[in-house]
This record gives structure tokens, sequence and C-alpha cells, in this order.
């Protein structure tokens, strides 16, 4: 029976995305890992070598007095046998599917709990992707389709170092070719 091997990151709604981004880099000593100002999400890791990213930074975060602040719970699963069996699980018990995307580091399964809590199971890919990024896909096709798809997205970032930014960051996280 697959289980989740550890907390991945913990997404966070923020109001002021420069001063929270700020205090993680300048105060708490992390580093910005993935970018896209536009879309308002920053990424940062206290180890970017072991994990690309331990907390995400999301602007919108709502007034003072909706305590809406958390935007998603993210946990790591060894394989991508084991998301297939959380993703058919999750399905069998009848819980929300929100997605299911790659993200070229990682496949995401996104779902929320009893409670409505956005949650997610991961897959670590192995291609250091350092764009906020993601793509519709289908787990359960082969082994070999799945990872097409995820070095098809892969290519198409791979050049943006840790930290970097695009040169021309899109409204969306979608991969170009998937815009519209």
């Amino acid at each position: 029976m697959p289980r989740v091997t550890g907390l991945g990151h913990v997404g966070i709604y923020v109001r002021d995305l420069e001063r929270m981004v700020a205090f993680y880099r300048d105060v708490m000593g992390m580093r910005i890992t993935k970018q896209n100002w536009r879309v308002g999400i920053v990424f940062l890791s206290a180890d970017p070598e072991a994990v690309d990213h331990e907390i995400a930074l999301m602007r919108g975060r709502p007034d003072a007095a909706d305590p809406h602040l958390i935007q998603q719970i993210s946990m790591r699963v060894a394989s991508l046998d084991d998301l297939r069996a959380f993703h058919r699980r999750l399905v069998a018990d009848g819980y929300r599917i929100e997605e299911v995307v790659n993200h070229a580091s990682a496949i995401g399964c996104y779902f929320f709990d009893p409670e409505g809590n956005r949650t997610e199971v991961f897959w670590v890919t192995g291609r250091p992707c350092w764009v906020p990024t993601v793509s519709p896909i289908d787990i359960h096709q082969s082994d070999d389709a799945v990872l097409a798809e995820v070095d098809r997205v892969f290519t198409q970032l791979r050049d943006v170092p840790m930290g970097g930014r695009m040169s021309e960051e899109s409204a969306t996280l979608a991969p170009a070719s998937r815009q519209g």
C-alpha cells in the first residue's frame, strides 16, 4: 500500500508578496528557487539541492476577516506507481480531484481533503526545472508516455537557472505551447 514519504511544501496565500519574499529570503535565509511575479508566485527553499521548495508564496490572501490562508499542503510519494495508486484510491473513495499536472520537476495530484483543504500528493521526476509550471497529464498512461510528456515540458523550460526568471513571464503557469 502506498504512503506519503514526507511533507513536501506548504503554499501560503499572502497579501504583500514582496514583503513576504523578503522575510523568508532575508530574515529566514531561504533561497528563491522558482518565481513568476506576473502570476504572483514565488517558491523558496532552505536547501535547494535537496528539495526545490518548502514554501510556496501565492499572491491573493483574502482580507483579515477570512481565515483562508493555506493555499495547499503537499506531500511526497516515492514513485509514479504510488502516485497512480493514490489517485485511484482518492477517486474510489469519492474525494474531489482538482487536477493532475506535470510540473516537469514533479507530477502532482491535487485534491480536497474531507474538510475542503487543497492537498497535493506528488512524485519527484528528477528533472531540475526551476520554472513554476503546470500542464495537465494522464498518469495512467505507460511510464514511457508519462516521462515523454515530462521531458517535453522540461525541454521547453530547462534553460532557466535556479532562482531565474523567464525573459517574458506569462500570465499563467502553463507552458507556452499549452496557452490559448
